[in-house]
């Protein structure tokens, strides 16, 4: 597995769940799972380092 897979693990992970292809027109669905993962845990990172 290399990094880029690593990365995107998460919404390829949502899109074979709900039956999308990934590296097609799912591709957009993809990264905006993505996004709002590493956003999430990149919150939660800030938020707990302030605390």
């Amino acid at each position: 597995m290399s990094i880029a897979q690593a990365i995107l693990w998460p919404g390829t992970k949502v899109c074979m769940h709900f039956g999308i292809d990934p590296e097609g027109e799912g591709s957009l669905v993809r990264w905006m799972i993505n996004t709002l993962v590493y956003l999430f845990v990149s919150l939660a990172f800030v938020w707990l380092i302030a605390v």
